[in-house]
C-alpha cells in the first residue's frame, strides 16, 4: 500500500509515518516546518529500510501540495491511503481572534483537506478504491472555550468526512475521521501543568493519550472493512 500524510515532521504525524513504514508500505509525507526533524525522520527510516520520501510543501497552497503528492506518486506509485494530519491550534478569546488567525486557521485545517483530497481523487477515483482519513479534534465535537476558531475548523473536518463519504462511498472510496483527544505532542505545549492534571481528573482512563494511539488506529481504519463516514472519538472518555 502507498501512504501519503500532510503535516508529518512530529507528533501524531511522524507516529503515522513510522508506523506504515515500519509495517511495509510505502510512504510519502510533507511538512512546512521543523526541516531538521523531517529530513532526520526520512534518514531513520531509510537505515531501517523502509520506503519513504518526504516533501516541505504548505498545505493551503495548492500548487506546492499538489507538487509534492504527484512526486510521491511518481517514486512511489499511485496514493491509497491519504492521512490529513496538518493543522494547526491557538488558544485566544473569541473577541481577540484576528481576521489573520480565522483565515489562516481555516487554510490549514479546512483548506488544506480539500487540496489534498482534490490531489489524490482522480487517481482513486480512476481506480475505484481509495481511502482517506481526516484527523480531526474531539473539540471538533464539542467545541472548546477560547479555541472558538479551532474548534470551527476541526468540525468543518467532520462535516466534510461525512458528505464525502456518501459521494466516494458508490466509487469503493472509504472516508472516515479520527477525533483525538488532549494527546502528548507539540500543538498542546501551550497547556500548563495544571491544565493536564485537569484533563486527566476529568478523563475516565486517567491519562492523556499517546501519538502511538492514533497511529494505531489509522492502521485499523486503514484494512479492509465496512466502515467509511464514522468520526471515531479517540479521547480516554473525555467526551462521554
Amino acid at each position: 500500500m502507498t501512504v501519503f500524510i500532510t503535516g508529518a515532521s512530529r507528533g501524531i504525524g511522524r507516529c503515522l509515518v513510522e508506523e506504515f513504514a515500519r509495517l511495509g508500505h510505502s510512504v510519502g509525507f510533507c511538512w512546512l516546518n521543523s526541516d531538521s526533524k523531517a529530513y532526520e525522520l526520512i534518514d531513520s527510516l531509510k537505515k531501517e529500510g523502509c520506503s519513504v520520501v518526504g516533501f516541505k510543501a504548505d498545505v493551503s497552497n495548492k500548487e506546492q501540495l499538489c507538487a509534492a503528492i504527484a512526486e510521491a506518486e511518481k517514486k512511489l506509485g499511485a496514493i491509497d491511503l491519504l492521512i490529513n494530519n496538518a493543522g494547526i491550534a491557538q488558544s485566544k478569546l473569541f473577541t481577540d481572534i484576528t481576521n489573520e488567525d480565522w483565515d489562516r486557521m481555516f487554510d490549514i485545517n479546512v483548506k488544506g483537506v480539500f487540496n489534498a483530497i482534490q490531489a489524490v481523487l482522480p487517481s482513486m477515483l480512476n481506480r475505484k478504491s481509495g481511502k482517506i482519513i481526516n484527523i480531526s479534534s474531539m473539540w471538533g465535537v464539542v467545541g472548546a472555550s477560547t479555541e472558538v476558531h479551532y474548534s470551527a475548523s476541526k468540525a468543518a473536518v467532520i462535516g466534510l468526512t461525512k458528505a464525502l463519504a456518501k459521494e466516494l462511498g458508490p466509487s469503493g472510496i472509504a472516508v472516515n475521521c479520527i477525533a483525538p483527544g488532549v494527546i502528548d505532542t507539540d500543538i498542546n505545549a501551550f497547556l500548563t501543568e495544571s491544565d493536564i492534571d485537569d484533563i486527566i481528573e476529568s478523563t475516565p482512563l486517567g491519562k492523556i493519550g499517546t501519538p502511538k494511539d492514533i497511529a494505531r488506529l489509522a492502521v485499523f481504519l486503514s484494512g479492509d472493512s465496512f466502515i467509511t463516514g464514522q468520526i471515531i472519538t479517540a479521547d480516554g472518555g473525555f467526551t462521554l
